[in-house]
């Protein structure tokens, strides 16, 4: 009894720490006692799973039922943290999410849905898949909704698809960084962003031209974008064109497609932001830790995956939610990636280095 009693007790303060809560409060959680608001309920299961004990089987509820998520390829930070975001609200729900990844050559969309419904799903939740790709047939959704299966698209709404959709405003956010880089006084300011056959590309793609047109009238646009893919390589290689042309400023379509623009810089001894200015997309997890930490305009990605559940698990419950496009307000997250734009002598194009 008392060699037990000091590890009980030491475990209680572990868990009360990591939750941000008394110790009475731990205690009446795990003994499943009621009056204890449910996201102080939420933080002291999590610190259980984070610190790695095993939560007692009284408070392992019983699941609502399943719920099908499906992302992208998981190289972009951003996707696991729009999936971690969407899984953690829906466990809180009581629903179990069912993940699903894609990967170029793996499982397709179309197949991890044939998968989720032979596992009885209640709903789906789609992240920037098939129906953010203009070219792409919506056919997938109209059949999963005749035979009555919510679900719900994130980032990249699908006219004519009988469901709720939840985006960041694209526009918005590259009003925001384009302002941002013309208040440094950047007047060749460049658009590195993936293929324009995706939703939010385009409207990046829609609201750069307006503003390059307000600001320069009679201007080229596309001397000022080059459309790669949304990677580090994709980012890099536009960079590579962007910087040729004399640009001083770049704004990327992705945090990795900024990195890549980074690296080009540096591969012709160009300094960021002193010599060039850049501005990524996302504020995926750590990019604040990279050399110069990154400006970019913040997804806001736990609002989001809280409205995707809330829309789907009204779904469920037989409610209508709007089919009209619910578009989050980005961020702008300033850093050391961008500065004044620097004198004409430093803006000479110089040659790749390869």
């Amino acid at each position: 009894m008392s060699s037990t009693l000091p590890q009980v007790r030491t475990r209680l303060k572990d868990l009360a720490e990591q939750a941000g809560v008394s110790t009475a409060t731990v205690s009446r959680v795990l003994n499943g006692k009621p009056g204890v608001a449910s996201h102080t309920r939420t933080a002291v299961l999590a610190a259980l799973d984070v610190l790695g004990y095993d939560r007692p089987e009284k408070l392992r509820t019983r699941s609502e039922g399943l719920v099908g998520l499906v992302v992208p390829e998981l190289d972009n930070p951003v996707f696991p943290a729009l999936a971690q975001a969407i899984e953690s609200t829906l466990s809180e729900r009581g629903y179990t999410p069912l993940l699903c990844t894609q990967s170029p050559g793996g499982t397709t969309e179309d197949e991890y849905v044939e998968m989720l419904i032979e596992h009885g799903v209640d709903g789906i939740v789609f992240v920037s898949g098939r129906h953010a790709d203009t070219t792409a047939s919506h056919d997938r959704y109209h059949r999963l909704r005749s035979q009555d299966v919510p679900i719900v698209l994130v980032n990249g709404h699908a006219d004519g698809v009988d469901a709720p959709s939840v985006s960041t405003d694209d526009a918005v956010a590259t009003d925001l960084a384009y302002r941002h880089l013309v208040s440094l006084g950047h007047t060749r300011i460049g658009l590195a962003i993936g293929p324009d056959r995706y939703i939010p590309a385009r409207r990046k793609l829609a609201t750069f031209t307006r503003l390059l047109e307000a600001t320069h009238p009679g201007v080229a646009v596309d001397e000022h974008v080059v459309s790669t893919l949304f990677t580090v390589e994709g980012g890099q290689a536009a960079a590579n064109e962007l910087l040729d042309s004399g640009h001083t400023a770049i704004i990327a379509g992705s945090d990795l497609m900024a990195l890549g623009a980074i690296r080009a810089a540096r591969s012709r001894g160009l300094r960021v932001p002193e010599d060039v200015s850049v501005v990524g997309f996302d504020d995926s997890p750590l990019i604040a830790f990279t050399d110069p930490p990154l400006t970019t305009v913040r997804q806001p990605v736990a609002p989001m995956g809280r409205a995707a559940v809330s829309a789907l698990v009204q779904e469920i419950s037989g409610a209508k939610v709007p089919r009209t496009e619910l578009l989050f307000h980005p961020e702008l997250i300033v850093r050391g990636s961008t500065g004044p734009v620097p004198s004409p002598a430093a803006t000479a194009p110089t040659p790749a280095v390869t």
